[in-house]
């Protein structure tokens, strides 16, 4: 039997923990996050009781790697933020704060403060239009709301959240909170982030009669109707990434403050944009989120105040 990947030293020991770190963010060597040198570095072994330690001497600062990542400022163990990484990059509907917080041994206030931080790291802020000449993309929009919420409400949507999402097929996806599903708040997104030499493939709502004239071409599906599939017009892909994402939010976090969905939403699409089929598993991804904590600051004051959040 194989030993589990948990087992691996970084996930254990802070000094190993470092060392991974640091080769996966510095992986040409140390960078002073101060003045941006590389060259008059030193290392303080032995010299502090801080693991990992290093003092530039151009500006004179001390510096660690966590230091302008999204563990700065943490007093948490590293190799307990390799951990919780490697938990929610490995965790297909997710992972509970109230579970993460049993897995490691710290408060829940901790654990769901940990989670939005790495969250934060997989927001992958891409601006090259997705698509392309003879790609087919798939647009829909979808809500999501509290139990209590439709508890409360006896019909329509006003209690939930919209989301849109564009999923290339066989490619990734992007999804956004919107305030309101408007043709003023859907058409722009899917203008910047959708090449026009790209097929595009809509359910019939008029949120894409207009803008649909602007793509190569523009073939609805009436779900009305109760029709689905018409050839190779379809949704299906987007409604699957709809799927696993509701299952994560009712069935895992059950609660979601609509002030942190973005967050949630680039988890999930995090998730999917770098799954098996791709050639990514678990350890290929656990990676892939760690290099994105560079340069992603994210303060308790940001996130706090935000009673319905996540657990």
């Amino acid at each position: 039997m194989s030993k589990s990947i948990l087992c691996a030293e970084h996930f254990h020991d802070d000094d190993a923990a470092f060392a991974f770190v640091e080769a996966h963010l510095w992986p040409h060597g140390p960078v002073c996050p101060h003045c941006q040198g590389a060259e008059r570095i030193g290392k303080l072994a032995g010299k502090s009781t801080r693991p990992g330690l290093y003092k530039c001497y151009a500006c004179r600062n001390p510096f660690t790697v966590r230091v302008g990542t999204i563990f700065e400022a943490s007093h948490l163990e590293l190799h307990l933020w390799l951990q919780a990484i490697h938990l929610l990059c490995a965790s297909k509907k997710a992972i509970s704060s109230h579970q993460l917080a049993r897995v490691l041994g710290i408060t829940v206030k901790s654990a769901w403060f940990l989670s939005h931080r790495i969250r934060e790291a997989m927001r992958s802020g891409d601006l090259e239009p997705m698509g392309g000449a003879g790609v087919q993309v798939e647009v829909d929009e979808t809500y999501i709301g509290l139990k209590e919420g439709r508890k409360k409400a006896k019909r329509g949507y006003g209690h939930k959240r919209p989301v849109l999402s564009l999923v290339e097929r066989g490619g990734q996806v992007r999804s956004f909170h919107v305030e309101s599903a408007t043709v003023a708040n859907i058409v722009p997104l899917v203008r910047d982030n959708i090449d026009r030499e790209s097929l595009l493939l809509t359910d019939e709502s008029r949120l894409y009669w207009g803008v649909g004239a602007e793509f190569y071409s523009h073939d609805a599906i009436e779900h009305g109707k109760d029709k689905y599939v018409r050839g190779d017009v379809h949704t299906n892909t987007v409604e699957g990434v709809f799927s696993v994402f509701k299952r994560g939010m009712l069935g895992i976090y059950q609660r979601c403050g609509e002030k942190h969905l973005h967050r949630y939403l680039a988890e999930f699409d995090f998730r999917y944009n770098n799954r098996v089929r791709f050639g990514i598993d678990d350890v290929t991804r656990a990676g892939r989120a760690l290099k994105g904590t560079a340069g992603k600051r994210l303060t308790y004051r940001t996130t706090r105040g935000q009673q319905a959040a996540s657990v």
